[in-house]
């Protein structure tokens, strides 16, 4: 694993609104406390969430991405970027590849955390298609196509975007974690962030008792102590 020193900047990248809040938000919170930049890349608007028939559907995505930001803000991270994909319909492709590639490029960070692109049969409904997707987009973009300058060769030749090498990816949801964040601390900022999610989370009477539930056995398999609360990952090197 990277020294927690030497990074400076990370990209988060997701399929939905919400999702980062769901798998990572006090983690987040961790990280822009001790400094770090943290960036948000959403893969799309969230257009087939929402439990509120009254609302018009067509409002959906310009919900969905204020509630993204309101949320970020609980966090610390200001920087949040929608590639405007269709949701329900994400898919493994070059176009999404050459998307996050220039995110990547942009953005420039150490470390990335993105979904696993490998199904989670434990935990089926971390394992939503577009997660699938997002997830397998967002490592081909890490390797090899951020780091090659002849991947996508637009990005250089119309926009100047340099290549980029990522050091380091943490997967959220997968099936196999080994690494554990006490989240304890910053466990009030982590709800907040979730609550900010209207349009999902208004109608989750038991919201913080579910997320305390979860988290508490993911400090349990990670040997913290009785009574904290974690986040989990898999941590994979990029660089050979």
């Amino acid at each position: 694993m990277l020294e927690e020193q030497d990074v400076q900047r990370v990209l988060i990248v997701t399929a939905h609104p919400d999702d980062v809040d769901f798998g990572a938000a006090g983690t987040v919170a961790t990280w822009t406390a001790a400094g770090v930049e943290v960036a948000y890349c959403i893969c799309t608007d969230g257009d087939a969430g929402g439990f509120d028939p009254a609302v018009d559907r067509a409002d959906i995505p310009g919900i969905r991405r204020a509630e993204q930001q309101a949320a970020a803000k609980e966090v610390g991270v200001s920087d949040v970027r929608f590639l405007g994909y269709q949701d329900g319909a994400l898919a493994f492709s070059q176009e999404l590849r050459r998307d996050i590639s220039r995110v990547i490029r942009e953005v420039r960070p150490q470390r990335m955390l993105i979904q696993s692109p490998d199904r989670n049969w434990a935990r089926l409904p971390a394992s939503h298609p577009d997660h699938l997707a997002a997830g397998a987009a967002s490592i081909a973009a890490i390797y090899p196509d951020a780091r090659n300058p002849f991947a996508h060769p637009e990005l250089l030749r119309d926009e100047g975007l340099e290549a980029w090498t990522v050091s380091e990816a943490w997967l959220m949801a997968h099936p196999d974690n080994d690494h554990y964040v006490d989240v304890t601390d910053v466990f009030d900022r982590k709800i907040a962030a979730l609550r900010a999610h209207v349009s999902q989370t208004a109608h989750m009477d038991d919201l913080e008792q579910r997320m305390r539930g979860w988290f508490s056995a993911n400090a349990l398999l990670g040997g913290l102590p009785e009574g904290r609360l974690a986040e989990a990952f898999k941590v994979v090197p990029t660089t050979f």
